[in-house]
């Protein structure tokens, strides 16, 4: 199904707006609880990182931001943060979403914020509330904690004292942040605890968000649920209630797989965007959603990868776009399923990618991303400048 010239300028439009934040560590040799395939061109620094983002969001022109891990990408805390910005400006991008890391040092074994010794949950809470100030540094609005806190036998925790621990960890953490800061609360139901997770649901998670003040938001990661679970109605109702921050965009094929968006199921990420979109047509305002990446690019090629994530997600929201809303909810009111259903099996069949080409000839970028980032020659000028490094074989990051 082609596009209609109307249509042409919403995808247009809806690109304007749309863009992604990219992740540092899916530049690095990340891999698996198993170990790691190492890359020639992985990035081992900061300014490495930075520079493939750069040249990510070259080819693209979504993507002026990159998340940073503080244990993995400022280790010396606060004092990293100044070589990082410079780094940032010589590429011409800039530091994104800051997450703390509460869940790899060795104190973590029983939890951060809900471990039963006080002096850990102290110390997961200091490294919180300096993260914050990191991101203050950095100039970034979202610090984006995940914890891993649970437990995998009955009987070995107490869940109730567990979910207080969080409330009054998660309070004095949002009581750091500065005026146009936000704290994204991450939940997941399982893994690496496996009898209970203290942030396991969507549920969990907005009501601690909530608990710990009105900078608070809930983040969503696509790998993060049950395979049964309807993503998009979790998005729908956290956007009703102004509670959706953001996203960790993802596909996977059983749990928490990381793999390339919409690799698998590109259908329901297109289902996950077309509520944003409709909730923004039906009430006239713009979400404020911040969308993430958050892959594990253990096998493809790292910044190809990454290309191709950016020019799926383009697509994808892009197809959402062309829903035809106006005839959507006629059938809706009326009961007209099979009619409702089209609306969107329609715009998901719509071929968007002659607009999409257009809309980057009209930026200066070129109509396929990956063929100009293959023909540029920076992933050879990247494996010659890295040769050598030293690259660890075990752990995921």
């Amino acid at each position: 199904m082609s596009l209609s010239a109307r249509q042409e300028e919403v995808v247009h439009r809806t690109l304007d707006s749309f863009q992604i934040e990219l992740p540092s560590w899916a530049f690095a040799n990340t891999g698996t609880r198993f170990g790691k395939f190492l890359d020639p061109s992985a990035a081992a620094t900061i300014g490495e990182k930075l520079a493939d983002a750069a040249e990510v969001n070259r080819v693209t022109g979504c993507c002026p931001t990159m998340a940073v891990h503080v244990l993995w990408d400022f280790p010396e805390g606060a004092v990293s943060v100044p070589s990082a910005l410079q780094a940032a400006g010589a590429a011409g991008i800039r530091v994104g979403s800051v997450s703390p890391n509460v869940f790899q040092d060795q104190e973590y074994k029983y939890g951060s914020l809900a471990n039963p010794e006080a002096s850990i949950r102290k110390k997961a809470l200091d490294h919180i509330v300096d993260s914050i100030e990191i991101a203050k540094l950095t100039g970034s609005r979202d610090v984006t904690p995940w914890f891993i806190d649970g437990s995998n036998y009955p009987g070995t925790a107490n869940m109730r004292q567990h979910k207080r621990w969080f409330q009054e960890g998660l309070r004095a953490a949002h009581a750091a942040l500065g005026p146009d800061q936000r704290m994204l609360v991450e939940y997941k139901p399982f893994e690496p605890a496996f009898y209970h997770t203290d942030i396991a649901d969507w549920g969990m998670a907005l009501r601690l968000a909530k608990e710990a003040g009105p900078q608070s938001r809930v983040l969503v990661d696509t790998g993060h649920h049950y395979q049964t679970q309807n993503i998009e109605q979790i998005v729908a109702w956290l956007l009703d209630d102004g509670m959706l921050g953001g996203f960790h965009l993802n596909d996977r094929r059983y749990a928490d797989d990381d793999l390339t968006i919409g690799s698998i199921d590109p259908y329901q990420v297109f289902r996950i965007f077309n509520e944003i979109l409709f909730f923004e047509w039906e009430t006239g305002t713009k979400a404020d959603i911040a969308y993430m990446v958050d892959q594990s690019h253990n096998l493809k090629p790292k910044i190809e990868e990454m290309i191709q994530t950016v020019m799926s997600a383009q697509e994808i929201f892009s197809k959402a776009a062309v829903v035809d809303r106006e005839q959507l909810v006629r059938h809706q009111a009326a009961c007209s399923l099979i009619d409702a259903e089209e609306c969107l099996k329609a715009a998901f069949a719509t071929d968007v990618r002659p607009a999409i080409e257009e809309w980057r000839r009209g930026k200066g970028l070129a109509p396929n991303p990956l063929r100009a980032f293959r023909e540029g020659g920076y992933l050879k000028r990247a494996i010659g400048e890295r040769a050598g490094h030293a690259q660890p074989v075990a752990s995921y990051a």
